[in-house]
């Protein structure tokens, strides 16, 4: 299976596990700044050459030999629950995506056809009831992820313990896993940890939030989406999100980690059972 979802910088100097939703564009665009000196022009994830990826064939025996070694520091990010599922609901239900078109074509006609899901249109100004259309969009979320059905679960919404757990199972082991709510100080034990070719500043390096601007804007504070229903069928789903990385499942409306990660406890977790 390899290490799917794997990124490294080409000085090898460290290895990411990307997860959708978890700033990986920031993440990733620091890595690639980190070699060259300079940001990506675009999208990092559309970027074909200056930085390791999984999805390339010929950067696969390079980075398996490093994760198998541990050559490289090692290393992903994580988030608050609550907000990665309503931020996959705006960002890829119901924004327009860089093409110019919805996401998975044919997605968006099936959650309004089978689930009742509304997501406006950029020519009403995106004029719809967020809430309603947000537990809709639930319900759809926890059946791809349960029951695989009506299709297999997307990655930005699929839990993060599925995406972690796929790199330690493989022969892979985490130096470090940070909040992405408490960011900078999180990528400055990975940047203090690694030899870099380019000297990063974190102070100075923007945020790269590659889906903002191209859907509706969030008209409710996060906690008013999770009624008692929705909140039940969000622990169906990020039971162990919430527990591993030690997030407030009791309030939704407290997107800080409640208490540190446990790296042991993450990989007795999430690794092959004996």
């Amino acid at each position: 299976m390899g290490f799917p979802g794997t990124w490294m910088t080409q000085s090898e100097s460290m290895v990411y596990r990307v997860v959708p939703k978890c700033a990986c564009s920031t993440i990733g665009q620091i890595m690639y700044y980190s070699d060259h000196g300079e940001f990506f022009d675009g999208d990092i994830h559309d970027a074909e050459e200056g930085l390791h990826k999984w999805a390339f064939e010929q950067s696969q025996p390079l980075i398996e030999a490093n994760v198998l070694a541990h050559k490289s520091f090692s290393f992903t990010a994580v988030r608050n629950p609550y907000q990665r599922i309503l931020s996959s609901f705006f960002d890829k239900i119901c924004g327009i995506q860089r093409n110019g078109r919805r996401y998975r074509g044919n997605l968006v006609p099936l959650l309004v056809q089978k689930y009742g899901v509304e997501t406006g249109e950029p020519e009403n100004g995106f004029e719809f009831d967020q809430i309603a259309s947000f537990r809709r969009f639930l319900l759809f979320a926890r059946d791809t992820i349960r029951f695989r059905r009506p299709m297999e679960p997307d990655i930005h919404w699929s839990s993060m313990s599925g995406h972690i757990s796929t790199f330690i199972h493989n022969g892979g082991r985490y130096d470090h896993i940070f909040h992405i709510e408490n960011f900078n100080p999180g990528m400055r034990t990975v940047l203090k940890a690694v030899k870099t070719p380019k000297k990063v500043n974190l102070q100075k390096i923007p945020r790269f939030n590659e889906s903002s601007g191209h859907g509706p804007k969030r008209a409710h504070p996060v906690e008013d989406y999770f009624d008692d229903l929705s909140r039940h069928l969000v622990w169906e789903i990020y039971k162990q999100d919430f527990q591993l990385f030690k997030y407030d499942f009791d309030d939704p409306s407290n997107k800080k980690p409640i208490g540190e990660i446990d790296l042991d406890e993450v990989h007795k977790k999430l690794g092959p059972k004996d």
